[in-house]
């Protein structure tokens, strides 16, 4: 009862929303990159929010269900098909018995997500099922999935169920492009800049360099400046926190950033936007737009409120599948 990894792909793992609580002691926090996609396809299945998927990068993996289930895929478009049946993001599946899911083409987007109806069976370290790579555990032995895992799943579905074709709403579904325009809010140590850095940060286009990864998006452009040199205690990070580089580049901190960093905290990415940079891939380009804290705030708390709805509107069909 569970997924066969019948070709790997790059960089395929298991992942959920991350370890919440344990910073204090130098566990960051981890988990998917796109944490929006990863909510809106368990919320979909009628699961919780905070079930483990797959997250792949392309090529990515071929999988077979070596049991009935129902499924989801969210996030990057990688043009999947279900035993050569195009199949589409952000909407509910059913799968047979032997189906195999294929993605054949990269359309936009660096990280698509599997979820299953009722989530996978897979153990936990500190309250959480993802997979920290640089300590060796979570998810499928602290490593990416390799071919001939098998991945359980929690519940069983023993017929087919009737699937209504039903749609995210576009406002709650990230705008993926490999140019976007990210809102941030200034960090502490922004002050500290000329003035000419701090007007080219919101000007500039800056590139995603090769030299990235899941801890964090190195930033090619025209260097940022410091008024002054100075050394600056190790203080918090968090994802999305934008911190400036001895060389002047900048560095963009991601789903397995440090929990403490010395480098000046230029920005911070707000919660809204970061699916539209944890997308992005070597070569893409992202500019950045300050906003108000209170603004950031605003857009949050206007987002959890249609995920409110949208959630109370999912569960009335996966019911259905779920008896």
């Amino acid at each position: 009862m569970s997924i066969l990894i019948k070709k790997p792909g790059i960089l395929t793992t298991i992942q959920d929303l991350g370890r919440v609580g344990y910073r204090r002691l130098g566990i960051n926090p981890g988990g998917v990159m796109d944490r929006t996609a990863t909510r809106l396809i368990n919320i979909l299945l009628g699961s919780d929010e905070n079930e483990a998927v797959v997250e792949m990068h392309f090529p990515a993996a071929e999988i077979v269900f070596e049991k009935n289930a129902v499924f989801a895929i969210g996030g990057a478009d990688f043009s999947a098909e279900l035993d050569g049946e195009p199949i589409a993001n952000w909407q509910p599946y059913f799968a047979a018995k032997g189906a195999t899911l294929r993605f054949t083409k990269k359309n936009s987007g660096n990280r698509a997500y599997l979820a299953v109806s009722g989530g996978f069976k897979i153990g936990q370290w500190l309250g959480s099922s993802s997979t920290n790579l640089a300590a060796k555990i979570g998810g499928k032995d602290g490593r990416p999935l390799v071919a001939g895992d098998q991945i359980p799943f929690a519940l069983q579905i023993k017929a087919k169920p009737q699937i209504r074709r039903c749609h995210i709403s576009s406002s709650l579904i990230p705008y993926y492009r490999p140019f976007p325009t990210v809102r941030v809010i200034v960090g502490a140590e922004f002050p500290l800049l000329t003035k000419p850095s701090q007007g080219l940060f919101f000007v500039h286009d800056f590139v995603i360099s090769p030299n990235s990864n899941r801890m964090g998006f190195r930033l090619k452009g025209e260097p940022v400046e410091l008024a002054v040199s100075f050394e600056l205690l190790s203080s918090a990070a968090s994802f999305g926190t934008i911190q400036l580089l001895p060389d002047g580049q900048l560095i963009v901190l991601m789903a397995d950033h440090q929990t403490s960093g010395g480098y000046p905290r230029i920005g911070h990415v707000i919660t809204r936007d970061l699916p539209l940079i944890a997308q992005l891939g070597p070569g893409d380009k992202v500019a950045f737009h300050m906003i108000e804290i209170a603004a950031a705030e605003a857009l949050a708390a206007e987002f959890e409120r249609e995920l409110n709805f949208y959630r109370i509107g999912c569960k009335f069909q996966a019911n259905s599948w779920q008896l």
